[in-house]
């Protein structure tokens, strides 16, 4: 049965039964023992009445000398019902007198002493069977004393001794006590009911609703409350419990929104930002954070810090990468550095952390945490090559503006007098001169029209580019800075034409920086070779110059933002070739680098061709 199960129920039910059997078997045996006593006491108080009518009879039979009278009174008495034998000793307990046959002159068995006094007892007779027997002893008295002497000699003149069936008696024990024993049990079953009916009602019931609410509460339903009529403990006990549960939902309310919107607000920072407590594991961190990793929803609170940065399963080893936690434990102060962090596609990102301590109180005992502001410098770059593009796009429009319009009135005013000049039959060596002058001024409008190609805004959308002639517009722009600095310029393109789906300013940054780095390491002049083909699906562009080149030590940080190493002794800003890494890698290609110290590098692109996206 459910309800009797391993709950309050059960053990309320156990103990009731155990209380009651205990608490009914020292009744009864108390009640046995009294009842015993009583019921021995009441028939020795029969049996003492009996024998004292007994005793009066067989005095008067003694004094008028009637033995045959004493005899049949005798008989008469041990034919009674439940009455087994009757004699009579004298008082060395030889019996003189018997109802029965066979017992004149035998000794009471066990022996008695007539100066014992009156008694009942039970015993059992020669046949083993129970009896209950009487024994009194007959005074002596004055009439008596002219047979039996005096009575200070002979006080006692015998014994009476009345044995009486215990069979009934037993018997009648018997069924009183199981009579009480059942009564018992009933009154037990009972009680025993009405207690479980009681409890079950009035309390079992109560503490179950009561129950079941504290484990819908635990298990997140806040909107439980639990209904208990009536006015007594249980009830006000419900109460107390809804106005419990109300708080806690408030509370818990509350703290889900400050919660939420802590993380609205970390999340709103641009640059990442995470807190880690003293076992490495982040605790908290922002959207931008999470997207530098590169698997934004693969990372969860508790996650080791340097696992979700380095893919270390370990802390950071201090002689290869300076751990902020360690470092700021440490120092008691905010450090900034510079880290690369590798994301889950075993990409490398630069960037720049500023990390600070940060003491709270947790759990009830204040803690030490860091805070990690983490900006990416892939993103600075970005941002520089912005502005660069923008103040490149302003100087160019300016001098389109400068250079292209006086250009094209020249033109026309050539134009027009090219045709007067025709009408009037000039000769032949004025018309090629004329025409020289507006071949001139045509290259120097197609130059105009680079700069403007170089300084266009980036379109939203990527387009078809041509890189054969991004390069040769490079080039040519570069072609007079390039004489200056007597560096030779050359340029081959394999067939088919390279053409990729990019941002076609983009991809003049591109050449545009490659080239000028080029020049850097050139400072006394030298070659460069730009070498363009299609291998597969990707467009292939090579630079190879015959600079200084790269110590093998700094080969491995040309690409971070902010390094700079330039051959020509004139500071530079560290951000030409991050911006080549960055477009590179926006348009899904890659860059490798070849050099040696002394004989020149060697920059190779691959970019995805467009004909790979259309087949």
């Amino acid at each position: 049965m459910r309800w009797f199960g391993k709950g309050l129920n059960r053990k309320f039910t156990l103990a009731t039964i155990a209380g009651f059997v205990a608490s009914s078997a020292v009744f009864l045996v108390l009640f046995l023992t009294f009842y015993q006593n009583e019921l021995q006491q009441e028939r020795a108080q029969a049996s003492r009445e009996v024998n004292r009518l007994l005793q009066t009879s067989l005095e008067n039979a003694m004094l008028k000398r009637d033995l045959g009278g004493l005899l049949y009174i005798i008989q008469k008495l041990g034919q009674q019902p439940n009455i087994r034998l009757v004699t009579i000793a004298n008082p060395q307990g030889e019996i003189r007198f018997s109802s029965g046959k066979g017992h004149m002159g035998e000794k009471l068995t066990p022996p008695v002493s007539a100066m014992e006094g009156a008694k009942t007892l039970f015993l059992r007779d020669a046949q083993g069977q129970e009896l209950l027997r009487s024994i009194n002893p007959v005074h002596n008295k004055k009439p008596c004393q002219v047979c039996h002497g005096p009575i200070e000699k002979r006080p006692i003149n015998g014994i009476l001794v009345v044995d009486y069936d215990a069979a009934p008696i037993r018997a009648k024990a018997r069924r009183t006590t199981l009579l009480l024993m059942g009564a018992g049990s009933l009154i037990v079953v009972i009680n025993l009911l009405g207690g479980w009916w009681f409890i079950r009602r009035f309390i079992l019931k109560p503490v179950a609703r009561l129950g079941a609410a504290s484990q819908a509460l635990a298990a997140g339903k806040l909107e439980t409350r639990v209904e208990l009529p009536g006015e007594d403990e249980l009830a006000r006990l419900g109460e107390t419990f809804n106005a419990m549960a109300q708080r806690i939902q408030q509370q818990i309310r509350a703290e889900e929104e400050s919660r939420t919107f802590l993380q609205a607000l970390v999340d709103a920072i641009p640059d990442g930002v995470r807190i880690i407590d003293e076992n490495y594991r982040m605790i908290l961190m922002n959207r931008a954070f999470r997207e530098q990793t590169g698997c934004p929803d693969q990372l969860s609170e508790g996650e080791y810090c340097h696992l979700a940065a380095h893919g270390l399963e370990e802390p950071c080893p201090a002689e290869l990468i300076t751990c902020p936690l360690q470092t700021v434990r440490r120092e008691g102060k905010p450090i900034k550095l510079i880290h690369h962090h590798r994301n889950c596609r075993g990409e490398t990102l630069d960037v720049e952390i500023f990390a600070a301590p940060m003491e709270v109180t947790r759990e009830g005992r204040p803690r030490s945490l860091l805070v990690e502001s983490i900006r990416d410098l892939t993103r600075e770059v970005r941002f520089t090559h912005e502005q660069r593009l923008s103040e490149l796009g302003r100087l160019a429009a300016g001098v389109a503006h400068e250079i292209y319009n006086p250009l094209s009135s020249m033109k026309l005013a050539l134009a027009s007098l090219t045709m007067q000049l025709r009408k009037q039959m000039q000769d032949e060596e004025t018309r090629e001169l004329l025409s020289a002058i507006d071949g001139e001024m045509e290259q120097c409008i197609e130059v105009t029209n680079r700069l403007l190609r170089l300084s266009a805004a980036p379109l939203e959308e990527p387009q078809l580019v041509s890189m054969d002639q991004v390069v040769e517009d490079i080039l040519s722009l570069l072609r007079w800075e390039a004489e200056q600095r007597q560096v030779v310029l050359e340029s081959s393109f394999r067939e088919p034409p390279l053409r990729v789906v990019a941002v076609e300013s983009d991809m003049r940054m591109l050449v545009l920086n490659l080239v000028q780095n080029a020049f850097h390491a050139m400072p006394e002049g030298g070659r460069l070779q730009v070498e363009g083909w299609r291998q597969e699906d990707h467009a292939v562009l090579r630079f190879k110059d015959t600079g200084v080149g790269i110590p093998p030590e700094e080969l491995r940080h040309i690409f971070m933002p902010f390094f700079s190493r330039r051959a020509d002794g004139m500071p530079g800003t560290g951000l030409g070739l991050a911006i080549v890494k960055s477009i590179v890698t926006g348009v899904g290609g890659t860059i490798e680098v070849n050099s040696e110290p002394g004989r020149g590098s060697t920059f190779e692109v691959r970019l995805p061709s467009a004909e790979a996206g259309a087949s």
